[in-house]
């Protein structure tokens, strides 16, 4: 029987969630025979995996430590992405003058209680679908307990060894914590604990602005906190177009988050009352005081406590698990897929990295993760999505590349809808219309962003993607505007000098 697990604050929510993800009176079975497939770690990638070879008739285990649901359930997307929407209506209350709303924005606050009751309460009805009984139900033998490799084909779960003739390791990742002189006593938050909070706090730091850093900074900050965001870069979002990000940066400085750049955070000190942070920028030393810290400073893959090296299983500590293209370890028996041994932390590409790894191991099928076509949106307001090649990664690899860019204030319905900070930005291999790679600054850009990802997958270019009527008025026109702009440069002078005449002929 599993160890009992409390989430904070302990109400019927998280109760129900716990119950479904972790459940205390869960039973083992015993394993019978040989299993197909052995699966360890119920994120995504194993949930998926779990569920589709059970689907098609192997004899399956999973295995899971903690929480079935992994993170994007439990601390990851699901919660942030509740918590954003209470704040964009939040902002959307304080915007409402501007519609023609009159509300007296002098009794206007967030009940950050109230905000995160909402949460927990979706979150346990989402849960559902990844507990244990469902997955019993599916045919799968689901184990609660720690997973570790007693060699190249037997697991072991609370002294229970479990053999396998294919096994696959999707066991995640965690935030990862800087080396901060004095974090560990003063405390902090991450991804995995924020979504515990009940009282909402008046002064944040948040150490990191990548996606998850400028999500919960624009989110805090739209509630009501004095929110710091410091970045060791010049740029926030490093990973994405600098134009994105600018427009980004200065949306989160209107909603009031005040930036550090190239920020170093050097030590941190609990006070009576709040938290001192030690912070060098730009030649100069200074303390910040704040009631609490969130930490948003990258991953680190969840490879300790599995003996992996019983199993001949390579891999690094910062990295992950070493896999091939067809997601196979050093073990060939072995498969892994997800945040433990991919660039590529999403939950969607977790997903389709499961059904890889299903077709390679139980049909030695030969689908390779290379050919996924993964694309990502980080959901600040306005939303960045992204799909293939950045700029640069296209220069890096002697793409030469045409770009076009349609800015929303060009849109009508983006004009209508006041959301005309942002674009849409397309990629080109030069001299084709085949598109290479796109950004999408919009409110809601990681729904547009699905048109371009069909049309790269299917290979439709902006020619074509011009002749797809899309409906009046909407901000996916912005996509169709972007052929329109190829196709005006196919009219060369000299192919529009020989249409002129035309003209003339037929008058």
């Amino acid at each position: 029987m599993p160890d009992p697990i409390h989430i904070a604050p302990p109400d019927e929510y998280n109760q129900r969630l716990v119950e479904h993800v972790h459940p205390p009176g869960w039973v083992n079975p015993l394993p019978t025979g040989r299993y197909n497939l052995v699966v360890i770690g119920a994120g995504t990638a194993g949930l998926v995996t779990a569920a589709g070879a059970a689907g098609l008739g192997a004899k399956v285990a999973l295995i899971e430590r903690h929480l079935m649901g992994g993170d994007c359930l439990n601390t990851g997307c699901v919660p942030s992405k509740s918590i954003i929407r209470s704040a964009r209506a939040m902002h959307a209350v304080l915007k409402s003058k501007e519609f023609g709303i009159e509300v007296n924005q002098a009794e206007v606050s967030a009940n950050f209680m109230l905000v995160m009751e909402r949460m927990r309460r979706l979150r346990s009805e989402i849960s559902d679908l990844d507990s244990a009984q469902r997955f019993k139900a599916l045919g799968v033998d689901v184990f609660i307990g720690e997973g570790k490799f007693l060699n190249q084909n037997t697991i072991q779960v609370d002294e229970q060894n479990i053999d396998f003739k294919r096994a696959v390791i999707t066991t995640g990742a965690r935030a990862a914590v800087p080396p901060i002189e004095g974090i560990e006593q003063a405390g902090y938050l991450t991804n995995e604990n924020v979504f515990t909070l009940t009282e909402l706090p008046k002064r944040l730091a948040v150490i990191g602005a990548g996606p998850i850093g400028c999500e919960l900074a624009q989110t805090f900050a739209r509630f009501g906190s004095e929110v710091t965001l410091l970045q060791s870069h010049a740029q926030i979002l490093p990973r994405e177009d600098p134009d994105a990000a600018r427009i980004i940066q200065s949306q989160l400085e209107s909603d009031g988050v005040k930036m550090i750049m190239n920020a170093k955070t050097t030590q941190v000190r609990k006070l009576e009352q709040s938290k001192q942070l030690t912070i060098s920028s730009e030649n100069r030393t200074f303390n910040l005081e704040v009631d609490e810290i969130l930490i948003s400073a990258g991953r680190a893959p969840n490879v300790q406590g599995l003996n992996l090296e019983n199993a001949g299983v390579e891999y690094d500590a910062r990295k992950g698990i070493s896999v091939n293209d067809y997601l196979q370890t050093t073990n060939p028996a072995i498969y892994s897929a997800g945040d433990i041994c991919s660039r590529y932390q999403f939950t969607h590409s977790a997903d389709f990295q499961a059904r890889i790894v299903i077709g390679n191991a139980l049909f030695k099928g030969w689908s390779k993760s290379s050919q996924l076509l993964i694309p990502w949106c980080t959901y600040t307001d306005p939303e960045i999505a992204h799909v293939g090649l950045y700029a640069h990664e296209a220069h890096a690899q002697n793409i030469p590349i045409q770009t076009f860019v349609q800015e929303l204030d060009g849109v009508d319905r983006a004009i209508l809808d006041g959301e005309t900070n942002g674009f849409v930005k397309v990629h080109v291999k030069q001299g084709t219309d085949r598109i290479v790679g796109a950004t999408i600054v919009a409110a809601h850009a990681g729904d547009l962003i699905s048109e371009i990802s069909v049309a790269m997958k299917s290979g439709m270019g902006l020619k074509k993607l011009a002749s797809v009527i899309h409906p009046y008025p909407t901000q996916a026109d912005a996509i169709r505007k972007i052929g329109d702009q190829y196709n005006r440069t196919r009219l060369s002078p000299f192919v529009k000098s020989m249409f002129l005449k035309w003209l003339k002929w037929t008058r």
